[in-house]
């Protein structure tokens, strides 16, 4: 049973990242190229398990954002190409590694790589992708480039041992999911935004404005798919809706009903997550319980807020196509539940 509920009226047409499609098509066709010759091994599963994922679809924005950012600054050289691939297989390692902490069953509309290969080969590929990542780094020559993605790749692990010690655990405060998903999710967008304008050697209040703009724009991003996850549909969120549901995952939408709920709510939350008492009639509950809180809309609305930040950190740079589509991304983003 598949529970969609409308958000906030219909999509806007507007809001698109054609523009940053346009401008590293390029770029992205190298990027692609790459992907694939260093995806490759001579130990066959390898391959296979990592082009599951490769394969399987995603709009690869965060090396996107790598590409267009080191264009804005007049880079001409390869380098940016390689840390993009690096930050993509970065992303794709992650991946594999949530599935397997998060048992998951889907991803992009297909069966996940632990559920075809099991979960050692998913946590062993990944690593593998992650070496390669570090590989290409190193290839570039930057080590500023190279400490800020291994620092990225730390703290993303930071988080998802973080998003481990919080699971199920309705106590969890706004701030503590904030720090969640600031690990998680948007270190990865601010290392893949800064390292541009670094491997482009542009000013360090350009390099400040850049990874700005990357981390509000993560954590914008995260809180949108927190909030689809109880309205939106499979194709947005890129798995199941109500994963996050079924999987007791304590996101803003259930930690904003929870606070704002009676005791007889609470007490649903706490066998809905706690217990595992989560089928389909308890998410369609849930669903009610969001919406007589305004739960999804105040998510939203803080996504807006950090679309906000994002959009001023990119405010004083020089105007060049590549800022425009940057400006743009932070609309699609949030333009997924409008």
């Amino acid at each position: 049973m598949g529970i969609v509920v409308n958000l906030e009226g219909g999509k806007r047409d507007a809001a698109s990242i054609k523009e940053l499609v346009d401008l590293t098509a390029a770029d992205m066709g190298r990027v692609n190229e790459l992907i694939l010759s260093k995806a490759g091994s001579d130990v066959q599963m390898i391959p296979e398990v990592a082009n599951h994922l490769i394969s399987s679809g995603g709009k690869r924005l965060r090396p996107m954002l790598t590409l267009a950012a080191a264009q804005m600054f007049g880079y001409e050289g390869e380098g940016h190409v390689r840390l993009a691939t690096a930050v993509e297989f970065m992303h794709t390692a992650t991946l594999l590694h949530d599935d397997v902490v998060d048992e998951s069953g889907m991803r992009r509309g297909k069966k996940t790589a632990r559920m075809i290969w099991g979960n050692q080969a998913s946590v062993l590929v990944g690593d593998f992708l992650l070496g390669q990542a570090f590989r290409m780094m190193v290839e570039v020559g930057s080590l500023e480039a190279l400490d800020i993605l291994s620092t990225a790749a730390s703290i993303i692990a930071e988080g998802e041992v973080m998003q481990l010690a919080a699971a199920k655990n309705l106590d969890t405060t706004e701030d503590e999911h904030f720090a969640v998903i600031k690990a998680k999710t948007a270190a990865l967008f601010s290392a893949a935004a800064e390292v541009g304008p670094v491997v482009a050697g542009a000013a360090r209040t350009d390099r400040t404005a850049l990874r700005s703009y990357g981390m509000n724009l993560g954590l914008a991003f995260q809180l949108i798919d927190d909030a689809l996850d109880y309205g939106g549909s499979s194709s947005d969120l890129g798995k199941n809706v109500g994963d996050d549901f079924r999987e007791g995952k304590v996101t803003l939408p259930v930690i904003l009903a929870y606070r704002r709920g009676t005791e007889q709510e609470r007490a649903f939350w706490k066998k809905a997550i706690e217990e595992n008492d989560a089928d389909d009639a308890a998410l369609e509950k849930g669903i009610g319980l969001l919406a007589r809180h305004a739960a999804i809309s105040d998510t939203i609305g803080r996504a807006r807020h950090f679309g906000e930040i994002a959009r001023d950190a990119l405010a004083p740079l020089p105007a060049t196509p590549q800022k425009s589509a940057l400006v743009d991304v932070i609309d699609f983003c949030i333009s997924r539940v409008n």
